[in-house]
């Protein structure tokens, strides 16, 4: 992907010396292979929900190509939606890793939309929300200089920018989406979410 790579194992953490030798950027294979199942979860959960809901037109695009800059292409005659899926199991704030791809997509395509998905332990939603497009945009990085560029952006979101659910005006989820028996990212339900 670009980036250097450096998997660091338990004895080489335990190392005082070994560890000042270790680069800053950390990775194992088995976070990100837990990383890459959480989002597939995610994925597949929404997939699920939106086919339940009776949403006519449901495809997983991100199984073809990540060129789409979203997950999940859906619609009826009416309305369509183009779905960028971020899923987490940490219910206590919600952080998403924005692309720059995703981004430009967002900011050309009214159709867009940041979805969020708590996955629980047996990998089935337990929350869904929707993230605001106008808090995104405000909080992703400003480019200073034309030799350096943001690639990725991890976002820490904030209450105000979160609504629970996902809805069109044509259709929305099913009256039994997942809504958590606890309060999940702290977000207000009853605040209502800026476009």
């Amino acid at each position: 992907m670009g980036r250097p790579v450096v998997e660091v194992n338990g004895s080489e953490l335990r190392d005082v010396g070994a560890a000042s030798a270790v680069p800053s950027v950390q990775w194992s294979r088995a976070a990100e292979e837990a990383r890459r199942a959480i989002g597939a979860a995610g994925e597949k959960e929404l997939l699920r929900l939106l086919g339940k809901s009776g949403v006519p037109q449901v495809r997983h695009v991100a199984a073809e190509s990540d060129a789409y800059g979203y997950d999940i292409a859906a619609g009826c005659s009416a309305e369509r939606a183009h779905l960028e899926v971020k899923s987490t199991t940490d219910p206590t704030r919600l952080v998403v890793h924005l692309t720059r791809h995703e981004y430009e997509v967002m900011a050309t395509d009214a159709d867009w939309h940041l979805v969020a998905v708590l996955v629980g332990r047996d990998g089935n939603a337990v929350n869904v929300a929707t993230v605001s497009r106008a808090w995104l945009h405000s909080a992703v990085p400003v480019d200073r200089d034309e030799a350096g560029r943001w690639e990725s952006a991890r976002l820490e979101v904030p209450a105000h920018a979160i609504a629970p659910g996902f809805a069109t005006k044509a259709w929305q989820l099913a009256e039994d989406w997942p809504v958590a028996s606890r309060p999940v990212w702290a977000f207000q339900p009853s605040v209502p979410l800026p476009a």
